[in-house]
């Protein structure tokens, strides 16, 4: 039971050709695509839209105090 050899490979791809037939093939591996990139960014943790949408500690926290002293003034 080792890794899969080019004879798999070959079955699964006729057998998918078959189940699926030549039109729908690319829309389902440009889906697998799309869907395996958006995984492999968010296990990475370095996606950039993750840094805007969640605010640093130090920001947050300056926010808060800037906000209570403007409270304070009024």
């Amino acid at each position: 039971m080792g890794a899969l050899s080019p004879w798999h490979i070959i079955l699964i791809a006729l057998v998918a050709l078959l189940l699926f037939g030549p039109n729908k093939l690319p829309e389902l591996g440009r889906g697998f695509g799309k869907m395996f990139r958006e995984f492999k960014e968010a296990t990475s943790g370095n996606g950039s839209s993750s840094d805007e949408t969640t605010p640093t500690p130090k920001k947050e926290l300056h926010e808060v105090t800037q906000d209570s002293s403007n409270q304070h003034t009024k």
